[in-house]
């Protein structure tokens, strides 16, 4: 099945990653054939350079240069923080109204680098499911907007405030993630590159990418009643 192509002209082009793949080849995931970029370049017939990168496990918003001079002039957006990222994630337990988490994080060379959160809450759900002590089981949509591009950022900070995303493995909660598969067959982490914002760095035009959550992402959300 071809990638679902969300935006192009002729420096850039932005594909909406199904959860599962792999931006490119990866010393993390020896056993992976299948790569976004390959993927991409044989269906356009061209090379293609990622301008960043999102989890394997992480669906939504992906951008690639069509040009190594693109590709420099958006690495340095990403590296400035010029560029606005916003992810939806669905996390257990009823989070804040909005938050800031600050909360350095360290990365595989062991160095720790500084990481910050915003976040605010979307929507809120109390299923009629026990889970452990408590009668119900309680949920949030919330919607993530990391200052800082550490790796597993979201999923590292939302699990250090006690709100492990849905599906995260290792860093979310194991009891959680066996009752969705057991229960409701589900077994992908429910994190999503919502959008994507930023100066063209050729045109000098504003611009905004948005990708629609995958089939299981929205299937859980109709289980919690959210639209």
């Amino acid at each position: 099945m071809p990638l679902e192509i969300i935006y192009s002209d002729a420096h850039l082009v932005a594909i909406n990653k199904p959860p599962g793949l792999l931006v490119h080849r990866s010393k993390y995931a020896d056993e992976s054939r299948v790569f976004a970029v390959q993927e991409l370049r044989n269906q356009l017939g061209t090379h293609v350079f990622p301008c960043h990168r999102i989890d394997r496990k992480t669906s939504g918003v992906l951008l690639f240069a069509l040009n190594e001079t693109t590709n420099s002039l958006m690495q340095q957006l990403f590296a400035e923080n010029r560029v606005k990222k916003t992810y939806l994630a669905i996390v257990r337990g009823h989070t804040p109204d909005q938050g800031t988490i600050d909360y350095p994080l360290t990365n595989d060379k062991g160095k720790v680098q500084e990481a910050l959160t915003h976040f605010n809450t979307l929507q809120r759900a109390e299923l009629d499911v026990p889970f452990g002590k408590f009668p119900t089981s309680r949920y949030s949509l919330i919607e993530a907007r990391p200052q800082t591009g550490r790796m597993h950022q979201l999923r590292k900070h939302f699990a250090h405030i006690f709100h492990p995303i849905i599906g995260d493995r290792p860093h979310g909660c194991n009891k959680q993630n066996r009752l969705f598969k057991e229960r409701w067959q589900m077994t992908e982490m429910l994190l999503h590159a919502r959008q994507l914002e930023f100066i063209h760095p050729i045109s000098g035009q504003a611009v905004s990418i948005s990708a629609k959550p995958g089939p299981e992402f929205q299937r859980v959300m109709a289980l919690m009643g959210w639209q």
